[in-house]
């Protein structure tokens, strides 16, 4: 007990003699072994998130829940803020919000920047994986090995994804051929490489400026998951919807690297036990819900027509992309990469989280 009260008085000093004062209480109570001195000794520290997706997007509130687990278990030493929208910058340029600490945290989604990720880009080849929830565990899981040399700039805390996107567009698309001279939308890198094998053009835009390209003609349809359509206001300017798992977007969540090297070693123990595979799943789950209820939606809708494809219309898409598997390859050669360990152990992941084809 005697040397428990030298190492809080000397943390302390003079503040922990004031015997009349807030800390002295807060001293005495500490030394009984009521209160955990890691947590009484960590500064309070203000931190931001950014998401650049809209105010009601169903991201954002497991984003606050996440934050708020953390507020919780650091003792109250760490706040944040939200500020979703793009308040503090556009969607394609998280990564480096993250990076040079104009957010604390970025929601980020690697595919808008084609070739910097190439490895984490396994995870946005067609017909991989089947669902957000365990597909998130899944994608976390794997990316974990590759994620402190591919994304050096920031602290890696997890990746996600989305629940299965399509094609949604003006003009139905049934069979690959069908995408010859069409203008889409694609939703990453590996998506637009697609669409240009299969002979269609490639029209760049966040998801906020998705609807504006749309409507105005510039693109003929995107690639997109079920519920986004409807947020987006995207569904008032498309009308058929292909119902097939075709892809997932995968994203990461990013902290600023000096800002989680300023943590006390308690307050990273924390922030280290919300960034996890299970965390990952959490932040996807209401998310993932939320699309597939705006693919009911649409399927009830009788301005929309939401389409099945056959076994053996499938089976042409599944033959047609192929390339876009030795595109990647490529790239990550490039990198100085061997690709194809790196593809078995994603592919063993989603085996493992029961979410791959």
């Amino acid at each position: 007990m005697i040397q428990k009260i030298k190492s809080v008085s000397a943390f302390l000093g003079a503040p922990c003699r004031a015997s009349k004062s807030l800390v002295a209480a807060l001293c005495l109570l500490s030394t009984m072994g009521f209160v955990d001195q890691s947590v009484a000794q960590d500064k309070s520290m203000n931190l931001k998130m950014s998401s650049w997706v809209p105010a009601q997007h169903p991201l954002n509130p497991a984003l606050q829940a996440w934050s708020d687990s953390i507020k919780k278990e650091s003792g109250g030493t760490l706040n944040f803020t939200l500020f979703p929208s793009e308040q503090l910058g556009k969607a394609f340029d998280h990564y480096d919000m993250a990076r040079d600490g104009i957010a604390d945290f970025s929601y980020v989604n690697p595919g808008y920047q084609p070739g910097r990720f190439p490895i984490f880009a396994a995870a946005s080849l067609p017909f991989m994986v089947t669902n957000a929830k365990a597909g998130s565990q899944a994608v976390d899981a794997w990316y974990r090995a590759y994620a402190a040399k591919e994304m050096k700039d920031v602290h890696f805390c997890f990746a996600f994804v989305h629940d299965p996107g399509t094609f949604h567009s003006r003009k139905k698309i049934i069979l690959p051929t069908d995408l010859k001279g069409l203008k889409i939308r694609p939703a990453t890198a590996t998506m637009g490489q697609m669409v240009t094998l299969l002979g269609g053009t490639n029209v760049q835009a966040s998801a906020p400026e998705a609807r504006d390209m749309l409507e105005r003609g510039v693109a003929e349809g995107i690639l997109f998951p079920y519920g986004s359509i409807i947020l987006f206001g995207i569904d008032k300017v498309v009308k058929y919807h292909m119902d097939a798992p075709l892809y997932v977007t995968p994203f990461v969540w990013v902290m600023n690297k000096d800002k989680y090297e300023a943590m006390s070693a308690t307050q990273k123990k924390v922030v280290d036990a919300h960034c996890t595979s299970e965390w990952a799943e959490k932040a996807s789950a209401s998310w993932a819900d939320f699309e597939m209820a705006g693919r009911v939606k649409l399927a009830a809708d009788p301005n929309h027509e939401v389409y099945k494809l056959t076994p053996e219309q499938l089976k042409a898409w599944k033959t047609a992309v192929e390339p876009t598997e030795a595109q990647w390859a490529s790239d990550v050669k490039k990198s100085g990469q061997d690709p194809a360990p790196i593809l078995a152990a994603f592919k063993d992941s989603l085996t493992k989280f029961k979410s791959g084809f």
